[in-house]
């Protein structure tokens, strides 16, 4: 029996002694390892995320990037950056009558809330963009029959408004589509990310089921090339006629995750071979897929952006497109996208990655307008302020509206733009509100173009429910974002009471099956907020 106790009692003082070891190894070696991996994978985010006030146009007093930890509800999600670009003030308008903005039909933001959404998460304030948001949906404007683009105004009282005196005006903008067939031809770039994160949720394989949707879809005189980047970046497939499929789906096939992520080598990569591959009368165009671009190799910002700016001069954009979560830099993907000439998307799912790339694969692919932007003028005699709801990071000076150098925004063929204002009213005001005016590029010559409309107080809806359908989803969507990004004007209503707006809206012809599916979003959100 004693023998037994001593063999137990040596068992006993092995396993505490290798306890005491383990413990003591965690609490030395954690911090150690845990930093190994932080430079393999995240401490590049935070370099990108402290010097991208920088590089944006950004209010006078920007609130500098951070990366976003998990919300109050537990999220999970860390490393994920987004940069808070403060909310529009009201302006009076005997101060300042002009209001003037790029335009942006980029939605990233509304698809990570989307996302964050159906996972059980209610998205980060920072994250929020109103004319994101806004811009999500499809409002129903009629092409234009003749020209470049329709203008559309409307507008009416809200229940949001912060009282009787206030209006909100809608500005509706149409680009004229194109037959797919007669479309320009495209030499497409893609520069894939394959690091190991790509292998999480089946970000590569998603990639890669759209990219071979997107080959099926192209005509005989586009053409299509890879680079794929972790560590280092090389040519997976060089540009390649499209009649040549079975050559280019079996590059595709072959891509895989491997390591690190270096961004910077697959852009610079992937401009070498657009370059080389680049044609005057074709569309030439570099699409990034990546998860987060955290980047082993960037030394600077300006180095890469330098890069970047030259080839969009040069007639070669860029389009930013996400995927997953974690890790994600939505800044970066964002000014990588407006820096380059090309829009930034960010992709929940593989139906969506899917639709991007072949039903919008016209719009994706040809650009209308280049450097396209508004400039509205307010009438003092019957708007005595006003305000823009979103658009923050797209303001442009006024004096610049006139400045065809001022790199903006850029329309693709059937694409669409909706910008809302908040407006109070002058006691008994009548007649003219305001003009808009719209100036873009023509991309084939290179000239300025301008349209122009206006809208007076007798063409305003006299109730919200007298409003057209489409104006009253806009103004739900935006009254939803202001809440989501705890806008100081929103402090007036809440999420719940959203709901019953939206619901009067969903068998509505036009609009109810977007009104549906933003409701199903909301309930979503009301219920996590309860949750808190």
């Amino acid at each position: 029996m004693k023998k037994y106790l001593k063999w137990f009692s040596s068992i006993l003082l092995v396993v505490l002694i290798i306890g005491i070891l383990s413990i003591t190894s965690l609490t030395l070696l954690g911090p150690a390892m845990g930093n190994v991996f932080s430079n393999i994978v995240t401490n590049i985010d935070y370099s990108y995320a402290n010097g991208a006030a920088n590089y944006v146009r950004s209010p006078a007093t920007p609130l500098p990037n951070k990366p976003v930890l998990a919300p109050p509800n537990g999220a999970p999600f860390v490393d994920m950056y987004f940069e808070n670009y403060g909310v529009n003030p009201f302006i009076d308008t005997e101060d300042d009558p002009l209001s003037t903005f790029a335009l942006d039909v980029d939605t990233g933001s509304f698809t990570v809330m989307r996302r964050l959404l159906n996972q059980g998460y209610l998205p980060d304030k920072d994250s929020v963009r109103v004319e994101k948001y806004l811009n999500a949906f499809d409002y129903g404007y009629a092409y234009p029959e003749e020209g470049t683009f329709g203008l559309y105004l409307d507008g009416g009282p809200t229940p949001f408004t912060l009282n009787d005196q206030y209006r909100v005006v809608r500005i509706g903008l149409q680009g004229y589509d194109i037959d797919p067939a007669e479309r320009k031809p495209a030499v497409l770039t893609f520069v894939i990310d394959v690091s190991g994160s790509m292998q999480d949720e089946g970000r590569l394989l998603a990639v890669k089921q759209a990219l071979t949707a997107l080959v099926e879809g192209l005509q005989p005189d586009d053409y299509v090339g890879i680079v794929a980047f972790t560590d280092t970046a090389w040519v997976v497939l060089p540009t390649t006629p499209v009649g040549e499929r079975v050559e280019i789906l079996a590059a595709i096939r072959t891509l895989q995750p491997l390591d690190s992520t270096n961004a910077e080598a697959g852009i610079r990569l992937g401009y070498h071979m657009a370059r080389e591959a680049y044609q005057t009368e074709h569309s030439n165009r570099i699409i990034l897929c990546s998860d987060g671009v955290a980047n082993t190799g960037l030394t600077s910002h300006d180095a890469i952006f330098n890069v970047i700016d030259r080839e969009a001069r040069s007639g070669i954009s860029l389009t930013t497109i996400g995927v997953g979560m974690g890790n994600y830099n939505d800044v970066l993907l964002e000014q990588l996208a407006d820096r380059g000439d090309g829009m930034y998307a960010y992709i929940d799912s593989v139906e969506k990655l899917e639709r991007l790339f072949v039903d919008g694969l016209t719009g994706f692919l040809q650009t209308i307008a280049k450097d396209a932007r508004i400039q509205v003028e307010f009438n003092p005699e019957t708007v005595s302020r006003y305000r823009l709801l979103g658009f923050e990071n797209r303001a442009v000076a006024d004096e610049a509206f006139l400045d065809d150098s001022t790199d903006v925004g850029e329309i693709g063929a059937g694409h669409s733009v909706t910008a809302l204002y908040e407006v109070k009213l002058v006691d008994g005001a009548k007649g003219h509100i305001a003009r808009v005016n719209l100036r873009w590029l023509n991309p084939d010559s290179g000239l300025a173009e301008m349209m122009e409309a206006s809208i007076a107080v007798e063409e305003l809806a006299g109730s919200f429910q007298g409003s057209s359908p489409s104006f009253q989803l806009a103004a739900v969507v935006a009254a939803y974002a202001e809440i989501l990004r705890e806008s100081y004007w929103a402090q007036g209503y809440a999420l719940p009471d959203l709901l019953p707006w939206i619901t009067a809206l969903e068998n509505d012809p036009i609009v109810g099956g977007q009104a549906l599916e933003f409701m199903q979003l909301l309930e979503r959100a009301v219920q996590l907020s309860n949750e808190i």
